[in-house]
Order: structure tokens, then C-alpha cells, then sequence
């Protein structure tokens, strides 16, 4: 299998790079395509050999988003354990599931606590021996509100610029202490500083960071990340829509130096939430943009929608062969990037990998279905061309 795809990727690099975006690619209908009709079955996808190992011919992570649910089951961590070698805690690392407003009231201070939902799922990643990719410290959905405010009270008015800052401060410093403390920050190789901060038109997120603190907030979550974190675990920007915004992101990363003009940043997270008609190229070119700044480059969110959010659509054969070429595509491209050094993709996360579980689950989104039957998508995720649906 190894053989036969690096002779693919050879190939290719002889050809010209693929331009077929996921609708062009349902038109081009090839004999190849006909023998992805057999069925698919969980047994085949669980072979030798996983995700993971076909990326590592690419210098590229495989990863997925763990939740305690996942390893309720071995039919689940199986396919973890098969196919990936990077985790994301899907929730647990959130602001929203690591504040203590109790213990912050009892102190005076903020509180950082992590829980035993948390350190389960380390445990289990450390077992099995897979890094963790940290998501995410300072964001503004799944942040309480009461950190803003005096006392911890939201009956009492906004905390000042200075008192946020030392909160801002002391959030990141327990964060890595804890972990540290605990023996698991070893673990992490990357960790999401700042999520989701800039709107599609490329101004900042109104959110409470912004209304209390200033624009400069996010330089100030590098500066203390950079100052706590260990050397060992890389610094990122992470956001969604980062095609469309790439300009604004690549402007932020450029000003997130230190008065030396040291980078206090080392990645750009992209979250690749995609769907079936999203241009294919349009996406390689923001990552080829990103790539030009010299840092890490990991895509840490990625499916692809059948349907858009407002309209999901039914999971019909074709839609998901579409989808199957969409990951097929999209992924070989990146692949090819990377061998000819135009991308410096080091990670690829795939948000899920069971429909049921997605948090998307309406819209078909990742690589088995509900009852872990692998789909076209996973195939082309693991780049095979003749079983994805063309």
C-alpha cells in the first residue's frame, strides 16, 4: 500500500497539481470510479495500516478530537488507536470546563481546575502513547462570563483593563503549571493560545477580551504563553474560515513579536470546517500564503459538510462519493504541497470520525458513519483514489 502510494505522489509531481474542486470532481466520472460500488465494511478500513501511517510518508500527523464518550467503547478507541497519532480534547481543555467560579470567589482570584473528566482522557492518550495538541486558552464562546467581572459577580460592573490582564495571566500560568505538575505537559507539542478572534471582513472579534482588555489582548495571551509554556509545545493562532481571512490572520501573526522582534507565535492553527462545494484551490492557496511566514502550519478542525449549516442536505450515494473526492482531493493536494515544500503542513486533525459523534452530526460531515461503517471520505482521506468515490 506504502509502495503504491508514494508512487502516486511521484506522479503527481511529474503532472500538473490537480485543480478539481469536490463539484467539478462529481463530473469526472471514471472507469476507476465503478469499483468503489462493492461494500464497504468496518473490517477493511481497520487493516493494516492506518491514516497515521500513510501521512507519515508526507511529514504529516494524523490526528481526531477525543471525548470521554469515545473511549466508553473499543470499538471506538480502535479506530482512534488505528488511525491516528495526535489528540485534541474535544471540550475538556476549554475555558468554560477548567474555571472554578467557586474556588475563585473563595480565593479572590481566578481558579484554574482540572478535572478528573480532563485528566481521563490525558490518561488514556498518555497510555497509548499519543501527543496532544492543547485547544484552546483564551476564547471568546465557552468562557464564562463572570471572569470579566468584579468579584466574580455578574451583578457587579467589569473588571478593569490591568485586573484582566492579571487574570489573562494567571489563567496561562496555571494552565502549563498544572499540567506540568501533573506530568503531562510533556504530552502537548501545540497549544491553541487564542481562538477565533477575527470576523470573516478581517476586523476583531467584539467579544470580552476585546471590550475589557483592548486589540491587544492577543498579544498579551502570546506574551504569557510564550513566558509559561515549555519550549517543547508550539504556539498557535487558531481559526476557522481562514481562507476567506487569510490576510488579516497573516497580518496578526506578523505583529506578534517581542520588543527584540522575537515571534511569540510558532503556528496557525486552520480549522478546515469545509463542505462539498468549497474551492478547492481557493483553500491551497490561503494555506501556500500561510506557509510563506516561515511558521508551523496544522489543520486542527477538518470535515467536510454535506449541506451547509442553515441547509443540511440528505446523505445520498452521490453526495457522498462528492465527498469522498472532496477529502481525496483536497488531502492529495496538501500531500503534494508539502513534498514540494509550497505547504508546510506538520498536522492534520480531523474533527471526529463517527457521524453520531460529530458535533455536526446532521450533516454527514467526517469519515464512518453512525454505525462505523467507513464512508467514501475515508478513503480519500487515507488517499485512495480508486475506492472515494469517483
Amino acid at each position: 500500500m506504502k509502495r503504491k502510494l508514494l508512487k502516486l505522489a511521484l506522479l503527481m509531481l511529474l503532472m500538473p497539481v490537480l485543480a478539481v474542486t469536490a463539484g467539478c470532481a462529481a463530473e469526472e466520472k471514471s472507469a476507476a470510479a465503478q469499483s468503489t460500488d462493492s461494500a464497504l465494511n468496518t473490517n477493511s478500513a481497520q487493516g493494516t495500516g492506518g491514516i497515521k501511517d500513510i501521512y507519515a510518508a508526507y511529514g504529516i500527523k494524523a490526528g481526531t478530537c477525543l471525548s470521554d464518550a469515545m473511549l466508553a467503547q473499543s470499538k471506538y478507541t480502535n479506530i482512534i488507536t488505528k488511525n491516528f497519532n495526535s489528540i485534541t480534547l474535544e471540550n475538556y481543555l476549554k475555558p468554560d470546563y477548567i474555571l472554578s467560579r467557586v474556588k475563585s470567589i473563595a480565593s479572590g482570584d481566578i481558579v484554574v481546575e482540572i478535572t478528573p473528566r480532563t485528566t481521563a482522557l490525558l490518561d488514556w492518550a498518555k497510555r497509548n502513547g499519543i501527543p496532544v495538541r492543547g485547544h484552546t486558552l483564551i476564547w471568546y464562546s465557552q468562557t464564562p462570563e463572570w471572569i470579566f467581572h468584579q468579584d466574580f459577580d455578574m451583578n457587579k460592573p467589569l473588571v478593569d483593563r490591568d485586573t484582566m490582564l492579571a487574570r489573562m495571566e494567571s489563567i496561562i500560568r496555571q494552565v502549563f503549571s498544572q499540567l506540568n505538575k501533573s506530568g503531562y505537559l510533556d504530552m502537548f507539542y501545540a497549544y491553541d493560545v487564542v481562538n477565533e478572534a477575527i470576523m470573516d471582513d478581517g476586523t476583531y472579534r467584539n467579544s470580552l477580551w476585546y471590550q475589557v482588555i483592548g486589540a491587544d489582548y492577543i498579544w498579551y495571551a502570546f506574551s504569557y504563553a510564550d513566558k509559561y509554556a515549555s519550549e517543547s509545545v508550539k504556539l498557535f493562532y487558531n481559526d476557522f474560515n481562514e481562507q476567506i481571512k487569510s490576510a488579516s490572520i497573516i497580518k496578526l501573526a506578523k505583529s506578534l513579536v517581542d520588543k527584540d522582534g522575537r515571534s511569540l507565535i510558532d503556528g496557525i492553527g486552520c480549522q478546515a470546517h469545509l463542505n462539498i462545494d468549497d474551492s478547492i484551490d481557493s483553500y491551497i492557496d490561503a494555506l501556500r500564503a500561510y506557509s510563506a511566514l516561515g511558521l508551523d502550519l496544522q489543520i486542527t478542525e477538518l470535515d467536510v459538510a454535506i449541506g451547509s449549516r442553515k441547509n443540511p442536505l440528505n446523505a445520498t450515494e452521490a453526495y457522498l462519493k462528492q465527498q469522498g473526492q472532496f477529502y481525496y482531493t483536497l488531502l492529495s493536494r496538501i500531500a503534494t504541497e508539502n513534498i514540494a515544500g509550497t505547504a508546510k503542513v506538520s498536522a492534520i486533525t480531523f474533527w471526529g470520525f463517527a457521524d453520531s459523534l460529530s458535533w455536526i452530526s446532521n450533516r454527514s460531515a467526517v469519515l464512518f458513519d453512525s454505525a462505523l461503517t467507513p464512508k467514501y471520505a475515508y478513503y480519500g482521506a487515507m488517499l485512495e483514489h480508486d475506492r472515494a468515490g469517483f
